[in-house]
């Protein structure tokens, strides 16, 4: 979703590569997120 992309670009400008270790993707399911 265009939604997630932005968020995880947000993440990522913040701290590298912190938007694809944060916010998975579950295929079948959506979304998890996972916190530091």
């Amino acid at each position: 979703d265009v939604h997630v992309a932005n968020l995880r670009k947000k993440l990522d400008t913040a701290e590298k590569g912190a938007g694809s270790r944060y916010i998975q993707t579950v295929r079948g399911v959506g979304y998890k997120f996972e916190g530091p």
